[in-house]
């Protein structure tokens, strides 16, 4: 997906896009891979700073993507029937935007043109986290960098 001018998010629903128009709304922030504690009451999602242990925090990508499901079981597959209900996932996931009928940020690559962009703008999460291998206590690592 390099050609920008091609606008599929905003023209085609989320349903009806190719597996390729898919993985190219992932912005790579690797938000969604990060530790979450959700309140029962509220629902409300608090974040860790603790990601999977497949995450490679230098291309902030899984490690081995393909099998993600099978290494991690909880590992969620975004797909439209679970965006149904998008509240557990980043404010800033372009799932969860265009479920919820709001247009893409100006740092996404594909707006942007540019996959850096979401790096330059501080949506990344590389560099400011650490692996679950790193840490017993999840509830010593919440933050409230990432709505």
């Amino acid at each position: 997906m390099n050609d920008t001018d091609n606008r599929f998010w905003t023209e085609k629903p989320l349903t009806d896009l190719s597996n390729e128009e898919w993985e190219a709304l992932c912005d790579g922030c690797a938000k969604c891979c990060l530790h979450r504690f959700e309140d029962s009451r509220t629902r409300e999602i608090h974040f860790t700073n603790v990601c999977c242990r497949y995450l490679d925090q230098h291309s902030c990508r899984c490690s081995d993507y393909l099998r993600r499901n099978v290494n991690v079981p909880e590992c969620v597959l975004i797909t439209p029937k679970v965006l149904e209900a998008p509240y557990w996932l980043p404010e800033t996931c372009a799932y969860r935007l265009l479920a919820e009928g709001r247009p893409l940020p100006p740092w996404h690559p594909l707006v942007s043109g540019d996959p850096a962009t979401v790096f330059r703008s501080g949506n990344a999460v590389c560099g400011r986290v650490i692996s679950e291998r790193e840490t017993d206590c999840l509830e010593h690592h919440l933050i409230d960098w990432i709505r």
